[in-house]
């Protein structure tokens, strides 16, 4: 008996060491990486000086975009969101709709609002996907097109839509998503700005819950009423504002999110498109891409923007969050483990030596790591095994620096774009941003763990998250 006393002793000192190293390093990592969006922030400033985007609609050279939309099972959403996208502020702007085989009154739908008409198009399957059933035009709305196919999943409709699409890029556009005007306007001035073949193209996803929509797009900013969805709101702005837009200016851009994002078409296609064989297929897409690029020995750049942005609907209820977010790692395990000839491999730079240990051993693996360290406290005083003095302080003291660090993201949006305008909404996100480590955190913990071992499982199963109807 003694002697598994002093073993559970050393593992537990060993677990400070190992919780002490993963706050130091997700922290730290945070750290600079807020640091470097504050510098980003000041450059993007300086050089967009005062032109707009809208400059971009005078340009010849601006290339035309399709926004495909796959969708499955929208019924309710889902003329709206075209209507929506339709309005966006773009020059030869085409709108390609897929419907995955849907059992519910999608299509139906979308031919009664849109006036379509079955018609047969050339369709050059330059990518495997799903048999098409047919296509559709619109009557009176000459840049609209839906595809109608037998069920393939999310990655085989956007598939199905690059086989159709003519135009040199492309932008991912989730059914239940609505863009800024000037959303894709935002996205191309980087692509047109750049000296090196920009080849994505990202920007914010920001939460609709609370917001008020009119005629399609975002009439009123505010927050929405649940707690939950409040806490969400402060994620999206750490994960956007300092997280990818660090990345960004490092040169390690990983993530880009698959709900509002631009391709260069023909990269993609020559990439062999989006796989299935992840339930992430935007990460993984990127990964692929950068792994592609060194292959055939071109310099391609993934840009991300603070200034193009969608705005989304996110989970109102505790078993939706739970979906999304087992989804979310699970799919971030499996992309890592399919590209992990990348870890630490000097060949792919930023990516490489720092992005892409940082998101398996922080964002993959830190999950089990942090869940393993709050069971150890309650473990050890079951067992009456002697808790390391620092092992609390070091807990404490790295969920009060996360703290920190999603205040400082709430007064970072405040300072540039400060859409959430009124003092009683800047008050109340710094309170749930204060909150945020103490609950709510361990509550995504809890989700990102069931991933990991769904992960470990083998597990492909796509849990689909159904969302309420933006207030209107």
């Amino acid at each position: 008996m003694a002697e598994w006393r002093i073993i559970a002793e050393q593992a537990l000192r060993a677990l400070n060491i190992i919780l002490a190293a993963y706050f130091i390093a997700g922290n730290g990592t945070y750290t600079v990486l807020i640091v470097v969006s504050l510098v980003s922030l000041w450059v993007h400033s300086q050089r967009a000086g005062g032109e707009g985007p809208h400059r971009l609609l005078e340009l010849p050279v601006t290339p035309p975009v399709t926004i495909i939309m796959p969708a499955f099972n929208e019924e309710d959403i889902i003329v709206e969101s075209v209507r929506s996208t339709l309005k966006g502020d773009y020059p030869g702007l085409e709108v390609l709709v897929v419907d995955d085989g849907s059992t519910d009154a999608t299509l139906e739908r979308l031919i009664a609002a849109f006036e379509l008409v079955p018609v047969d198009l050339i369709y050059r399957q330059l990518l495997p996907t799903q048999p098409i059933r047919g296509f559709y035009l619109g009557r009176r709305i000459a840049n609209l097109t839906v595809i109608s196919k037998k069920n393939g999943g999310k990655p085989d409709a956007l598939n199905s839509g690059l086989n159709l699409c003519r135009t040199p890029y492309f932008c991912t556009l989730d059914a239940d998503c609505i863009l800024e005007c000037d959303a894709l306007l935002r996205l191309m001035r980087p692509v047109l700005a750049s000296s090196v073949n920009t080849v994505v193209s990202s920007g914010v996803v920001r939460v609709l819950n609370g917001c008020e929509v009119e005629d399609g797009q975002v009439a009123r900013i505010g927050l929405p009423r649940g707690g939950l969805e409040r806490f969400q709101v402060v994620e999206y702005l750490r994960s956007f504002l300092f997280g990818r837009i660090g990345w960004d200016l490092l040169g390690g851009t990983l993530i880009v999110s698959g709900a509002f994002a631009l391709f260069h078409r023909q990269t993609v296609v020559d990439a062999e498109g989006f796989s299935a064989d992840t339930v992430t297929e935007d990460t993984e897409l990127i990964l692929r891409l950068h792994r592609w690029g060194r292959e055939q020995k071109r310099r391609l750049r993934m840009s991300f923007g603070s200034d193009p942005v969608c705005w989304v609907q996110c989970p109102s209820s505790v078993s939706m969050l739970a979906r999304q977010r087992r989804r979310w790692q699970m799919g971030l395990c499996q992309t890592l483990w399919k590209n992990s000839s990348m870890h630490f491999n000097r060949h792919y730079g930023v990516v490489g030596l720092l992005s892409f240990p940082f998101h398996t051993y922080i964002e993959a693996l830190g999950a089990a790591v942090e869940f393993v360290g709050y069971l150890a406290i309650p473990f050890a005083l079951l067992s009456g095994i002697a808790v390391p003095r620092s092992y609390l302080p070091v807990l404490i003291f790295g969920l009060t620096y996360s703290a920190f660090l999603s205040i400082t993201s709430v007064v970072l949006e405040d300072l540039t774009d400060r859409r959430y305008s009124s003092l009683k909404d800047f008050f109340s996100l710094l309170l749930y941003a204060l909150l945020e480590n103490f609950g709510y955190r361990q509550l995504i913990l809890c989700f990102r763990l069931q991933g990991y071992l769904k992960f470990h499982s083998g597990s492909r199963q796509w849990e689909k998250v159904v969302h309420d109807a933006p207030n209107s």
